[in-house]
């Protein structure tokens, strides 16, 4: 089987310099939904035919199993097709898609080409309102006889509400021969893939029309509110996916997963998280409200507190995080380890039941078991130039407001009092201790503004 994805639109109505299949939705780019879903139906050729931002388009999409074909200039859809022709393999059966309808399903396309052995194949759709789309014209038996864009269409055809969606499928050697036959003498002077309908019935092809199972899995793109409008379909697709794995969500309109999800049993989501790139949560995990997830990975029975911001980290079993903690790339925490409000962490590894729970920056760390990490502790870990490790052992205890200039060493069992600034290793089991010393100036009178 061929699939061929017309990509080549300009997508004025998007008033954007980014080409229009580039566009992301649920975090991916357009174009790469349809692909994603083209290559699950295992196509012997996969054709891409573009147009507008093709550099771009063909940057950020490439791959090994694309042929990449230039429609220029754009005249139509028929036209497009002619480009990609000469890439496609003269027998079996050639499916057509386009790269800004981002959520046509499998199971459609599956029906879709088995319905194309021997004849065309239309994908249609019932619209309340089918204002510009090609209407579907069948004649008084219910066959299909021609399809007539809405420029070119009669009161009576526009009256019509089974359309086109674009999408067909049909043996290669018709469409071969139809597309030589093609004609621009219409409104647009363009070349319509759907003009080869007339040439089906022509021929006493059979013509087999396949509906959509959803409006919304054949709606294209063609501005940021269609955009919107799609994201939110792709978005309650995710969540009732999610719902049926066993995953809970205090309301599956308030989630945005902009990459892969995957959850464990009886994970919680409360409202307005975003997950991004590859999350994984495991079992009985709790994210609270507004949190931000990205690239991470949340061991069981952990617990997420609201406005908590991950990227990049790793949390173990049972951890517990925030309100309003950060997580920045590189950080690695072992099981019941506690992360709390306003706690930045960067490329650190906490091993198990150590704690930093409150208005700490821990940055190029490796930090024991059971430490305690006081509030206002900074590890000093950038001199302007280069970055320092920090090296706090088990049982260690941070006094608050505590500054480690790194590189530094914090022995086993070693206590620093509050306020120290520690420039040499503290030794293991010793207070170390380093503050100004306190001076009390009796009968000192505070300045008066005059």
């Amino acid at each position: 089987m061929n699939i061929v994805i017309l990509a080549a639109g300009q997508g004025k109505r998007m008033h954007s310099n980014l080409p229009k299949v580039l566009h992301p939705l649920a975090g991916k780019a357009l174009l790469a939904h349809v692909l994603d879903t083209a290559r699950s139906l295992v196509p012997q050729r996969l054709c891409v035919v573009y147009g507008h931002g093709g550099d771009a388009v063909r940057t950020t999409i490439d791959a090994p199993d694309l042929v990449w074909v230039l429609q220029e200039p754009q005249l139509g859809t028929g036209h497009a097709v002619m480009q990609a022709l000469p890439h496609l393999g003269a027998t079996g059966t050639t499916l057509v898609l386009y790269g800004d309808v981002p959520l046509i399903q499998t199971e459609t396309l599956k029906q879709l080409v088995h319905a194309a052995r021997d004849a065309l194949a239309i994908l249609t759709v019932e619209l309340a309102d089918p204002d510009g789309y090609g209407r579907i014209v069948r004649n008084a038996a219910g066959e299909v006889v021609r399809i007539v864009e809405q420029k070119d269409a009669v009161a009576a055809e526009r009256a019509i509400r089974e359309v086109n969606t674009g999408i067909v499928a049909l043996p290669t050697v018709y469409l071969s021969d139809w597309l030589g036959r093609l004609s621009n003498d219409n409104a647009q002077q363009e070349y319509y893939l759907t003009d080869i309908v007339g040439m089906a019935v022509a021929a006493g092809v059979p013509i087999r029309t396949t509906p959509a199972q959803s409006e919304s899995e054949v709606l294209g793109v063609n501005s940021k509110g269609q955009l919107a409008q799609l994201e939110r379909v792709a978005q309650r697709r995710t969540a009732e996916r999610l719902m049926e794995q066993g995953v809970r969500l205090a309301d599956p309109a308030r989630i945005d997963v902009r990459g892969e999800l995957l959850c464990g049993r009886d994970v919680f989501i409360d409202v307005n998280c975003v997950f991004e790139g590859r999350v994984v949560l495991e079992e009985a995990v709790e994210v609270g409200p507004a949190c931000v997830l990205k690239n991470a990975h949340i061991g069981a029975g952990s617990r997420l507190a609201a406005f908590s911001h991950l990227e990049g980290a790793t949390v173990g079993p049972d951890g517990v995080i925030g309100p309003f903690a950060r997580l920045r790339p590189g950080t690695e925490l072992a099981s019941s380890v506690h992360v709390g409000n306003f706690v930045e962490l960067k490329n650190s590894r906490f091993a198990a039941f150590s704690k930093a729970n409150h208005l700490a920056y821990v940055g190029d760390a490796v930090v024991g078991s059971r430490v305690n990490i006081g509030a206002g502790t900074i590890t000093c870990n950038y001199d302007g130039a280069n970055k320092f490790k920090t090296i706090i052992e088990d049982d260690a205890f941070i006094g608050s407001d505590t500054q480690l200039v790194a590189p530094v060493t914090v022995g086993r069992g070693a206590t620093l009092g509050a306020g120290t600034t520690l420039t040499k290793d503290a030794p293991p089991d010793a207070l170390t201790i380093s503050r100004a010393k306190q001076i009390s100036i009796p009968g000192w009178k505070r300045p008066q503004k005059k």
